[in-house]
């Protein structure tokens, strides 16, 4: 069978000019595709049609391919069989009309308590910097707001004595949330004796503030969180999203139910929090295998 692969090779090198590493990914993905179509002795080209792309694709599945990858060989086919089109090889493209696979939603990294407790325990609670910073790495764990959401947090959105903070989120959206006394106790600490410190003038609405007094950035509060996962030797990618996962995660674990933790994390679909259902459900697993004498 004549496989017009060389041909195609320098088409993409010649008339569109793709990087060494783009076209090593194209010869990768169809070489391999022709070695399938002559194993099962398919004799052209030209015989190729959406069914024996469909089986090829189905075996790559089976062989434990990621969604990423066949997504990928699904372009690079179609891109191949336009080219086939082009200089009249076939007639028409069998791999236009095919859907790429979802992507697969990874499972976000997850705080185990030990961690957690590890990581709020590195701000000085004797500066006035280390005061603010426990304080807003508290309210994160506590809340599972956004860090956009908590560095827009003004001094009028905390209800100390009732609990609950109003935030807004994606689409300026507002909402409720409910913070435990730990977080509330901290923030308070740093209201008294942190921020009065901190701001310049009176007039400054901003609940966390930085050195020069103004609100601080998002940009800001991961540099600081950067250098707690540092001090406390975390393994992995620690980042402020992390906080609001293990905040999610704890609660599940511990009996809460998935619509009022959508509602605390406000999320629009259900959906998006039903990744954490897959967390809970592993670590159950885990402990199952771990517990049971015939597991």
């Amino acid at each position: 069978m004549k496989t017009n692969l060389g041909d195609f090779i320098y088409y993409l090198t010649v008339e569109k000019g793709l990087a060494k590493n783009t076209l090593e990914s194209y010869r990768r993905d169809i070489g391999q595709f022709l070695q399938y179509l002559a194993k099962n002795k398919v004799g052209s080209l030209a015989q190729v049609n959406r069914q024996v792309i469909v089986k090829y694709l189905g075996q790559l599945k089976s062989k434990g391919y990621a969604s990423s990858t066949i997504s990928r060989n699904i372009a690079s086919m179609r891109s191949f069989f336009n080219f086939l089109t082009r200089e009249k090889i076939i007639q028409d493209n069998p791999a236009l009309q095919l859907e790429s696979p979802r992507p697969e939603k990874k499972l976000p990294r997850v705080l185990s308590l030990k961690e957690v407790d590890l990581l709020l325990s590195q701000p000085s609670l004797s500066t006035v910097n280390g005061l603010r910073d426990k304080a807003m790495m508290e309210l994160l764990y506590a809340s599972g707001i956004r860090v956009t959401e908590l560095v827009s947090l003004n001094m009028l959105d905390f209800n100390y004595e009732v609990g609950f903070l109003r935030c807004r989120g994606k689409g300026m959206k507002e909402r409720i949330v409910p913070v435990g006394t730990t977080a509330i106790n901290f923030v308070r600490r740093y209201l008294k004796k942190g921020r009065i410190k901190l701001v310049k003038g009176s007039d400054e609405k901003s609940l966390f503030v930085n050195h020069h007094g103004r609100r601080l950035t998002r940009q800001g509060f991961w540099k600081i969180l950067k250098k707690y996962v540092g001090s406390a030797g975390l393994p992995g990618e620690v980042t402020p999203h992390t906080l609001r996962h293990s905040f999610a995660t704890h609660l599940l674990e511990n009996g809460a139910d998935l619509r009022s933790v959508q509602e605390m994390l406000g999320h629009s679909d259900i959906s998006t929090t039903q990744i954490y259902t897959h967390i809970t459900r592993k670590k159950i697993r885990e402990v199952y295998d771990r517990a049971h004498p015939r597991a």
